[in-house]
């Protein structure tokens, strides 16, 4: 069966990752939390001290870290590697989120992280998700899900992510740093968060996990089958055979 690209994008703690992650898995394709990538290189600036202003800095960094994604055996999850040591925690805590839309709108940092995603999709058989997957990453993936929810709804569920991890927030501050970042991101110049023309809008605000996965397979499946028919009518003279 041919494989493909999916990509689904949207705004902070609708559900993105946990849905990609779980569609990735029904369909044996390799998952990439490109949102993780861009949360390591900011880890990375905070703490060889450079200035997100500094450019020459940050495009020397950029050659010299090293990011990749390891699979937990026990877990079944990818977990991001910052040159070669596995930071996942690290990259989810606060002090980061409140500052990787500011770290992932410089240009260089941008151009960087798309260049190696594409890489690691050129085979196809991936679940993305980010901001731009649909629109600069793979503006020509054949699935495309763009996912929102209510604000204080995704501020409860990622205070919650948060206090698994030890980290009490209050969801006011989540509601004020989700609301900053979904500025940032919508209205920075280079690959701005957006909808792409022919993405489905998933409303996660009401929806549990499952929900939103089957949503997403449900697509995938459909996808799937025109792509086989499409194939077949073209082997039989334009003549589809079921």
């Amino acid at each position: 069966m041919k494989k493909i690209v999916i990509a689904i994008d949207g705004y902070s703690s609708c559900g993105k990752s946990t849905t990609a992650k779980a569609v990735a898995a029904e369909l044996g394709y390799a998952y990439i939390d490109t949102g993780a990538m861009y949360r390591a290189v900011t880890l990375y600036l905070l703490e060889h001290d450079i200035a997100f202003d500094n450019l020459p800095q940050i495009e020397q960094a950029l050659h010299e870290m090293h990011i990749s994604f390891k699979r937990n055996r026990k877990t079944g999850r990818n977990e991001l590697c910052l040159d070669g040591q596995i930071r996942e925690d690290e990259i989810r805590q606060m002090r980061i989120s409140n500052l990787v839309s500011e770290v992932s709108s410089i240009p260089a940092v941008r151009h960087a992280m798309v260049a190696q995603q594409q890489r690691m999709g050129r085979k196809r058989g991936v679940v993305m998700d980010g901001r731009d997957i649909g629109t600069t990453v793979f503006p020509d993936a054949e699935v495309k899900v763009f996912m929102t929810a209510e604000v204080v709804t995704r501020a409860e569920r990622r205070q919650e992510e948060l206090a698994v991890k030890g980290e009490q927030v209050a969801v006011e501050e989540i509601v004020e740093n989700l609301r900053k970042r979904d500025h940032l991101d919508s209205t920075r110049t280079e690959s701005p968060l957006r909808r792409a023309t022919d993405a489905v809008l998933l409303d996660t605000t009401h929806m549990m996990i499952d929900e939103q996965v089957d949503f997403v397979l449900e697509r995938v499946s459909a996808t799937l089958f025109a792509l086989a028919a499409g194939a077949g009518a073209e082997r039989n003279g334009g003549e589809v055979v079921v």
